[in-house]
């Protein structure tokens, strides 16, 4: 049975759509059929038919006016010549010719027949043997109350439909949602689990094709951190050897010696960001922290300069989840890219927007600032965004402080100030508790 159905969404849409529709025909054919033409027909031939019949027994011309007057008092019919009938109505009467044959057919005679609708429903007959006679008789009993199954039926069939194509939208959307959010954690380093092949055609080779691409972008970061490591480690043994090296320099060349040292550590600092970058921090499990917090520690614990002032302008803030030492890094290299591209005064500000839930953490230099062109380049790995600010260190500090924000389902927020400097910060957003990555397996 199942290789009958249609696979494709277009297919499938087509088919719930057809079966919908004449779901919906048939319903309201017979809903109409059953409930509003086939009684109110019976009625009106049955009630017309006995009615006329009864006085076309009768001779209609030897009746006087008070007896005419009587009848209408007693039965609702009305008799009225051509002029009267058109002021009572008649011009508003629709001609039924089914009924008409149906009535004619029973009188067994050639019968004119018209309706008037409305709030009262009047039949109007032509006397068979004078055409400028006509009697109206009112119909009794069909009101609006007879249209309330119909009704009923139709507010079926609508919600039948809507709910058909609810549940149809909700099949066809749940694996889209799903894939959505896997791409948004593969987009942030994270590598779910292979997503189930569920839907149609089209979104199980979707599906196909992201839990692909999924397991060769983790193949990709096990292979880069393998690959990273494997050239730390090699670089680490020379450098080591240069150090020894350097130890057995005679002393008149102290100064050569303590160049080849600053240079070498030097490059084991970059090599340890070099780390830190392909790690991503990836082992370290989250702590409900105040970020004000964070920040007074790390400022105390700092070793700054004297000439070098931090104020601070914390707000009272909400604890969460956060990973301690990778938020302590960001701090640690905006408040250090801050003295060494800005100024030798910082402030740091915090605050807590109730509103959308941030919290929003900015440290402002008061230098020259960047331009606006050059701040998405900040975050590009080994780029240097201000170059007339300098070229030290290897251009993966941002890099890094980019990755662990966006591992806390943050976002880095720099801009310039408008009374002069650059304000490099990020915002978290409370109630977003970041998740653990899953570990790389080479």
């Amino acid at each position: 049975m199942k290789r009958f159905l249609p696979k494709s969404t277009f297919s499938q849409t087509v088919v719930l759509i057809g079966l919908l529709l004449l779901a919906n025909q048939m319903v309201s054919y017979l809903s109409i059929t059953h409930y509003f033409i086939s009684p109110s027909y019976n009625q009106i031939n049955t009630l017309v038919s006995n009615q006329i019949a009864t006085l076309f027994l009768s001779d209609l011309d030897t009746l006087s006016d008070e007896e005419k007057q009587k009848l209408q008092k007693q039965t609702g019919v009305t008799f009225h010549n051509a002029t009267s009938a058109m002021h009572a109505g008649l011009s508003r009467a629709t001609y039924y010719d089914f009924m008409a044959k149906s009535i004619s057919q029973k009188l067994g005679k050639e019968t004119e027949v018209r309706i008037k609708t409305g709030k009262r429903y009047i039949v109007w007959i032509k006397h068979a043997s004078d055409d400028s006679l006509w009697i109206s008789i009112p119909l009794v009993g069909i009101g609006e109350e007879e249209l309330s199954p119909l009704t009923m039926y139709f507010i079926v069939i609508g919600g039948l439909s809507v709910l058909g194509g609810w549940l149809f939208v909700r099949r066809l959307n749940k694996p889209l949602q799903a894939l959505q959010y896997a791409a948004k954690q593969v987009g942030l380093g994270k590598f779910p689990d292979p997503l189930p092949l569920e839907g149609s055609t089209e979104i199980i080779a979707v599906t196909k094709a992201f839990n692909r691409m999924s397991q060769n972008i983790n193949q990709l970061e096990s292979d880069r951190l393998l690959m990273t490591a494997g050239i730390s480690h090699d670089l680490r043994t020379p450098l080591t050897r240069m150090r020894l090296a350097s130890e057995m320099l005679p002393e008149d060349q102290d100064w050569i010696k303590q160049g080849i040292e600053h240079d070498i550590e030097d490059m084991n600092a970059i090599i340890d960001q070099f780390i830190d970058y392909a790690r991503q921090d990836q082992q370290e499990t989250l702590e409900i922290r105040n970020l004000n917090e964070l920040i007074k520690e790390l400022v105390h614990a700092r070793r700054i300069e004297a000439s070098h002032t931090i104020t601070l302008k914390l707000s009272e803030l909400p604890s969460l989840p956060l990973r301690v030492v990778g938020i302590k890094r960001v701090l640690e290299n905006l408040i250090e890219n801050a003295f060494r591209y800005g100024s030798e005064r910082i402030e740091i500000v915090t605050h807590f927007n109730e509103s959308d839930a941030n919290i929003n953490c900015e440290i402002r230099d008061f230098g020259e600032g960047i331009e606006e062109s050059q701040i998405p380049m900040l975050f590009n790995p080994f780029a240097q965004g201000d170059k007339a600010r300098g070229m030290q260190g290897s251009g993966l500090g941002l890099a890094i402080s980019k990755r662990i924000i966006e591992s806390h389902e943050g976002e880095m927020v720099f801009y310039n100030h408008r009374l002069g400097g650059l304000v490099a910060g990020f915002q978290l957003t409370l109630g977003r508790k970041p998740k653990k990555r899953q570990k790389n397996t080479a």
